[in-house]
């Protein structure tokens, strides 16, 4: 009978530690389930920001090849081979792939720093990138007053893409490279170039590499040329344009519209400055893309390719700097 009890209560115990251990067990496969979503969030965040990141040019760690550009301003008519000339020496070089305020803003800003530490052994060049040559070196020619005197400045004759053994991408607006013995210990892909964001670390890449404590932005500025304007004006931003260039470029418009609607952005953008260097922005980004066949009709393009030419220098010039004088 002792015996018969003992066994009753061992079986009436089974139930409850089967369904314990079941528990448990469906509380660990939960655990390392949510362990592999939080490995697989992880992992997809990663390669997100991996795929986000704009390459041009030679990378940190790789040899910065040789090749050859075409003189302008002293260097007139001349072949010029910075990476060789440089040698073992540091060696800046800032690509312009699109001309226009932001570009030239932090290609005077930093070719000026770059100058002032020639020095210490930093060399420097900038180079222009332009679909036609000729349009570049004769661009160069009107544009030079925006431009840091005494540094080495061309063109690529081999247009949009650059010198082809470099790799750059045409999609950026500046590439900076500095490189130390002939190979790139700094890259910097720029697709919208801020003086407040990308000149900082620029400059201290720089420092890192030959000596020196970084200035502080407002000397950078003030020793750039930029001294007369506000450093909000650096960056500031341009007249939205949304509302003027959509209408233009819709695929329905007729051509009898985009005549009115173009007109009017005219007559617009020569009352107003901010509007035409902004225009010019806008088309040339767009023409320079080559993609100019994905806005609007045929027609529309026909302006914004007119607008590219015609305003594009107009995109450089800084707004004439009205505050109350000291």
């Amino acid at each position: 009978m002792v015996k018969l009890v003992g066994v009753m209560n061992i079986e009436l115990h089974l139930p409850g530690r089967i369904l314990q251990r079941q528990k448990t067990m469906l509380f660990l496969r939960f655990a390392a389930a949510c362990i592999l979503l939080v490995v697989f969030i992880i992992f997809c965040i990663a390669s997100d920001a991996q795929e986000d990141k704009v390459y041009s040019g030679p990378q940190e760690g790789e040899v910065l090849p040789a090749f050859t550009v075409q003189g302008v301003y002293d260097d007139a008519e001349k072949e010029l081979d910075y990476v060789t000339e440089a040698g073992k020496e540091p060696l800046l070089l800032i690509f312009v792939h699109d001309v226009n305020r932001q570009s030239i803003s932090m290609t005077r800003v930093l070719s000026q720093y770059a100058k002032e530490r020639s020095s210490d052994g930093l060399q420097a060049g900038v180079i222009f990138l332009d679909r036609d040559p000729l349009e570049a070196e004769s661009r160069l020619q009107r544009i030079r007053h925006a431009l840091t005197p005494g540094v080495r400045t061309s063109y690529s004759p081999e247009g949009l893409e650059g010198p082809g053994e470099l790799g750059l991408n045409r999609r950026v607006m500046l590439t900076v490279l500095l490189a130390k013995s002939g190979v790139v210990v700094a890259n910097f892909a720029m697709i919208q170039p801020s003086l407040n964001v990308d000149l900082p670390k620029i400059v201290a890449s720089v420092c890192d590499a030959i000596g020196g404590e970084p200035p502080k932005i407002e000397d950078l500025l003030r020793d750039g040329g930029m001294s007369g304007m506000r450093t909000a004006n650096a960056t500031a931003e341009a007249p939205n344009l949304r509302a003027l260039v959509g209408p233009l470029i819709r695929l329905d418009a007729s051509p009898v519209e985009v005549d009115r609607i173009a007109t009017d952005i005219e007559e617009q953008a020569s009352r107003d400055d901010a509007i035409r260097r902004e225009l010019g922005r806008i088309a040339s980004t767009i023409v320079k893309s080559g993609k100019l066949s994905n806005y609007g009709t045929e027609k529309a393009r026909e302006y914004l390719a007119k607008w590219a030419k015609e305003f594009a220098d107009e995109a450089i010039r800084e707004p004439e700097d009205k505050s109350p004088r000291r």
